[in-house]
């Protein structure tokens, strides 16, 4: 059975950079959507953007254009969420979740991260 752990999360000054990364055991990454939500305090779980089998990458939230970005490494069996220039707005937990398509819908995944916390703050 597929399981997904996050990591990389921490504390950063506005500005800064964090890479998370989503690793997989009992299955591969490579064969299906990786997606990347993220949940702040009071707030429903929001899609980042995914991944999808083929490398093909969508992003749901138009406040992280450009400074967020998704990859993926087979060798390692990884999913990333690169995101730099980091702001206080951006602090919540960040989850990875899989499913065979990519959705920006909490729904459209079966298989999910614990969460890694992600705190901008100076």
């Amino acid at each position: 059975q597929l399981q997904l752990v996050e990591s990389g999360g921490g504390l950063v000054q506005p500005g800064g950079s964090l890479t998370l990364s989503c690793a997989a055991s009992g299955g591969l990454l490579g064969d299906d959507a990786i997606a990347w939500f993220r949940q702040a305090p009071g707030k429903e779980r929001e899609a980042v953007g995914c991944i999808n089998r083929f490398d093909v990458l969508t992003y749901y939230l138009d406040s992280i254009s450009g400074r967020f970005a998704i990859s993926r490494d087979r060798s390692k069996n990884t999913v990333d969420l690169q995101m730099n220039s980091l702001k206080p707005e951006d602090t919540a937990v960040y989850y990875c979740a899989e499913d065979v398509s990519c959705s920006e819908y909490v729904q459209g995944y079966l298989t999910w991260g614990r969460g890694t916390q992600v705190t901008v703050s100076s």
